[in-house]
């Protein structure tokens, strides 16, 4: 049976939607209070329903259920059981996944600027002055017109409208009925799906949604931007027995690679095909095991390693002969082109602290002699082996490096860190850090990989101040 997902009490309020803030919502206040809104535009007046409203909560928070003034910058959201006002109506929820999906792509672009203009400032401040001066980058999208998304041959129709298609990676729940589903934002409730917008073409073949998924907590899905062969990944509920493993590896295609993931021991098992999917980018090809960390855009992974080494290369630090390390190294993405640029003479610390990640690491760079990959925390890693670097590239996970790290990173003395971050907030504190200790920001670029949610990717040049 599918679960109830209906508000039973709730309380409505009409509210002027106030600045965008971190975290893909924007700020109102009611009496005093403020109210944390989703779903809404700065400017705007709107009718909201208290999501989040205890009476000695500091704040409360809200999903938009009608708009009473809408922006010029609103647009039909284009995924029925994400817009918060349709679903609403139908007295559940939205799903999360798709929170901005209201706001045209090129507003969207521009209060994520104001989101990290604003955290650099009040955590590592940072101004920039005049507003506009930072600005979040298209990817794979004609910038500025809004109408196309760069599909190739065999995208679905949907992958041409402006920021959809864009995810060769996505996870989904499963309700207690079987059926696939996603999380309703901050909640328990499971909203069955039957189709996902934001994937690429060879997500939404698999029909993942036509499966009696029974059995089963989660499933992760990969499919390469490459066409490789495509891998579900699934997570058992306990006790799942494999007679219902093989149930649901009858219903994928043949021409798909399954394999379940021991959530206790993170322990990919085959059940058909491969365990892992192969990755290309910057010339070289990736073995990602599992659920293993790669950038879920498309062209995310080309976009990141040519901003890391046109930072890195433009300003004198890459070239033959140099010494760098790539901290939280994952599967080597940054690796083997910075092997490339320093070449024989050089050398490449990779450090990645997953061991199942690090295994990926030494397969895909296992003939580049200049590369010395290490598993184990960053930290201890540097503490052992201390070198004179002439470049870091940093690229922690969404909690930042943090006060410690950053600490050893300038006691370590090297020329320049490329530091690349997918939270604005961990970034900018990390940033504090780094001021704190002598050093400044050199160059910044934002993109936009994240369409259609508050998220983005940032890449920074830090460098020793004079």
């Amino acid at each position: 049976m599918t679960p109830d997902t209906r508000t039973h009490t709730h309380t409505d309020l009409v509210l002027d939607v106030g600045p965008v803030a971190h975290g893909g919502h924007c700020v109102a206040r009611h009496e005093g209070r403020v109210v944390f809104v989703r779903h809404g535009i700065p400017g705007e007046k709107v009718r909201v329903r208290l999501t989040d409203d205890g009476p000695d909560a500091k704040f409360w928070r809200a999903d938009v259920v009608e708009v009473l003034e809408p922006s010029p910058d609103r647009v039909p959201h284009f995924w029925d059981i994400a817009d918060s006002a349709r679903s609403w109506s139908h007295r559940h929820p939205p799903v999360g996944g798709a929170e901005l999906g209201h706001i045209s792509l090129a507003r969207q672009r521009s209060l994520k600027a104001d989101v990290l203009a604003e955290q650099l400032k009040r955590l590592a401040g940072v101004e920039f002055a005049p507003a506009g001066q930072i600005t979040v980058e298209a990817v794979g999208l004609a910038a500025g017109d809004g109408t196309t998304e760069g599909a190739t041959d065999g995208e679905s129709d949907g992958a041409a409208v402006s920021g959809l298609g864009w995810r060769t990676r996505a996870g989904f729940a499963v309700t207690p009925a079987g059926k696939l589903g996603m999380h309703a934002h901050r909640s328990d409730a499971i909203l069955p799906v039957r189709e996902m917008p934001l994937a690429v073409a060879g997500i939404n073949a698999l029909r993942l949604w036509e499966i009696d998924l029974q059995g089963i907590d989660r499933v992760e899905v990969a499919a390469p931007a490459n066409g490789s062969r495509p891998l579900v990944l699934l997570v058992p509920s306990p006790g799942t027995r494999s007679k219902r493993l093989s149930g649901i590896l009858a219903q994928l295609p043949d021409d798909v690679s399954v394999a379940s993931l021991d959530p206790a021991t993170g322990e990919v098992l085959q059940l058909r095909g491969r365990t892992y999917v192969q990755e290309s980018a910057a010339g070289h090809d990736y073995r990602v095991t599992g659920d293993g960390f790669w950038q879920i855009h498309r062209d995310g992974p080309e976009t990141l390693v040519g901003a890391v080494t046109g930072f890195l290369h433009d300003g004198g630090f890459l070239a033959p002969g140099s010494v760098v390390a790539d901290l939280y190294a994952g599967a080597g993405l940054f690796t083997a082109p910075l092997a490339d640029a320093v070449g024989v003479t050089g050398s490449v610390l990779s450090v990645e602290g997953a061991p199942g990640t690090s295994r990926d690491a030494r397969k895909n760079l296992h003939d580049t002699a200049q590369v010395e990959i290490v598993q184990g925390r960053v930290e201890r890693v540097l503490r052992q082996k201390p070198r004179n670097f002439d470049a870091l590239v940093l690229d922690p996970p969404r909690a930042g490096a943090g006060k410690a790290v950053v600490k050893q990173l300038i006691d370590a003395g090297p020329r320049a860190v490329a530091y690349v971050s997918c939270d604005p907030a961990s970034f900018a504190r990390d940033l504090g850090y780094f001021r704190q200790g002598g050093w400044g920001m050199a160059g910044l670029r934002a993109f936009d990989l994240y369409p259609h949610t508050h998220h983005m990717e940032t890449v920074a040049l830090l460098t020793p101040q004079p």
